[in-house]
C-alpha cells in the first residue's frame, strides 16, 4: 500500500506541539483503516526514521489519529520541521 494514501496530514494543534516537544511523538491523521503496523511501515519509509511506538485514536468524528513516537536519534522537532510545521 502507498505510504500517501495511509498518511493524510499531520496536526498541529496545541497539544501537539507539546507532545513533540516533551516526548519526542509527532501526531498524524491516518486512513481509518489502516493498521498500526501499516502506519509505523509507512512513516519509516517516508521520513526515512526509527519509530519506538505507534498509538492510535478514533475520535468521535471518526477520524483516526496516530501518535508517533520516534527514537532518541531521530527527534520529532527535525521531522516537524522537514515537514514545514515549525
Amino acid at each position: 500500500m502507498d505510504p500517501y494514501s495511509i498518511i493524510k496530514y499531520p496536526l498541529s494543534t496545541e497539544k501537539s506541539i507539546r507532545l513533540m516537544e516533551s516526548e519526542n511523538k509527532l501526531v498524524f491523521v491516518v486512513n481509518k483503516k489502516s493498521t498500526k503496523k501499516e502506519i509505523r511501515k509507512a512513516i519509516e519509509e517516508m521520513f526515512k526514521v526509527e519509530i519506538e511506538d505507534v498509538n492510535t485514536f478514533v475520535n468521535a468524528d471518526g477520524e483516526k489519529r496516530a501518535y508517533i513516537k520516534f527514537s532518541a536519534k531521530n527527534p520529532a522537532i527535525d521531522i516537524a520541521t522537514q515537514m514545514g510545521l515549525m
